[in-house]
């Protein structure tokens, strides 16, 4: 049986993401999303695309945890 080495990479980033969205939402309550969305933006006028991605990750996860939007 062949082992893929990277199988539990997805995994540790996946819960990262959620520690860090976590922390954000504790932090900053409400504006945790404007504020990963501006992170991400300074990041992607950075050229730093890697960063892009891992706060995008971030502002996804905190739509999740604010839940559907009351109209």
């Amino acid at each position: 049986m062949s082992v893929d080495r990277n199988e539990g990479v997805g995994a540790m980033e996946a819960m990262q993401v959620q520690e860090q969205a976590r922390q954000m939402f504790e932090a900053y309550g409400e504006k945790a999303i404007a504020a990963a969305a501006e992170r991400a933006l300074r990041y992607e006028r950075a050229g730093d695309t890697q960063q892009v991605q891992a706060w995008r990750r971030i502002e996804a996860a905190l739509m999740l945890m604010r839940g559907p939007r009351e109209t």
